[in-house]
């Protein structure tokens, strides 16, 4: 087995290991593509995030913390090539979704496993982490009818939340992102305007998405954000320090400012929704959006540091890289 290693910052290698042999309650998948996240990977790589941090207490192939060597990912298609004892014979063979980090051979229970449902292709399911939080977003967000809304950061998270956005009856949809690439796809996804951050920014919105992981942001979120409106803060930007100007346009607006994170569920919605709900939704998401066109670039799993290495140099030509396996 081999896998994605991160061995300090900008420092990504292959490692080998044992072939992992799956007990009785467990099967073996074999990886055929993964998906690396632009952003909470981008973080690591860049050595930006906090060390002593649990890598995700709701993820158990993400165990340990962020500190370095450390492997990471949740965006991985697969087979099932092997069951253990215990393990129903339908699941041999079975294409399936996981969390689970970069490498080519991975046990684990069929609880942790996603199935990939009849009309949904294989490269169209590694988006469904990110998919399920543009579908958070948009639960925590709560866009009415007639709203106007401005999504900061037109990343992969940014760019599935202006898809969702666009199927709603909305007055303003707009988008700001520095790279024309991204400006392009957003409005090709629905969005009615896309801004680069120097440009003269919509005012008065009654929700902003601040998705882009770039601290700054924030700022300009609550200066484009009207009276009483809100805020959904969906960026982790993990070591970097946040400067708010909260002295002027914030003091008297009653902006509400609500961190939005995909691994729970709003207290208010938990009596009607469940991850299990959550997913399949997610999945309808992605029958609808069709987001494999945001796939600018595909890599072998062995050129994996060539591809993180483009990805930090080059955010103006990329939007979602894939790992093949084949």
């Amino acid at each position: 087995m081999k896998a994605v290693w991160f061995t300090g910052p900008q420092q990504v290698t292959i490692r080998e290991a044992e072939t992992p042999q799956p007990d009785p309650e467990q099967v073996l998948v074999r990886t055929l593509a993964s998906a690396i996240s632009p952003g909470t990977e981008m973080l690591i790589y860049r050595g930006d995030a906090p060390a002593d941090m649990a890598a995700d207490s709701s993820i158990e192939a993400l165990g340990g913390s962020l500190a370095f060597p450390l492997k990471y990912g949740y965006a991985c298609v697969g087979e099932v090539i092997a069951c253990g004892e215990g393990i129903a014979p339908e699941w041999l063979g079975r294409q399936v979704f996981a969390f689970t980090p970069h490498e080519t051979l991975f046990a684990a229970r069929p609880s942790d496993l996603l199935p990939i449902p009849d009309g949904v292709s294989l490269e169209q399911a590694l988006f469904l982490p990110n998919m399920e939080t543009a579908v958070n977003l948009l639960h925590d967000g709560a866009p009415r009818l007639g709203e106007r809304v401005l999504v900061f950061g037109q990343g992969v998270v940014g760019l599935l939340t202006a898809a969702l956005l666009a199927h709603m009856p909305l007055e303003v949809l707009a988008t700001v992102d520095r790279h024309p690439l991204r400006r392009d796809l957003s409005r090709a996804l629905g969005a009615g305007q896309s801004f680069s951050p120097g440009d003269d920014l919509p005012a008065d919105m009654d929700l902003t998405y601040e998705v882009s992981g770039a601290p700054a942001a924030l700022d300009a979120a609550i200066a484009a954000t009207g009276f009483a409106g809100r805020i959904v803060i969906g960026s982790w930007y993990g070591r970097k320090t946040v400067s708010l100007d909260l002295g002027g346009h914030f003091h008297r607006s009653r902006i509400r400012l609500l961190s939005s994170q995909v691994s729970s569920i709003d207290p208010t919605q938990a009596g009607r929704w469940t991850k299990s709900r959550r997913f399949e939704t997610a999945w309808a998401m992605i029958r609808a959006v069709g987001p494999e066109r945001l796939i600018t670039h595909r890599f072998p799993f062995v050129q994996a540091a060539d591809a993180y290495r483009l990805l930090d140099e080059h955010p103006d030509q990329t939007v979602q890289i894939v790992l093949t396996y084949s």
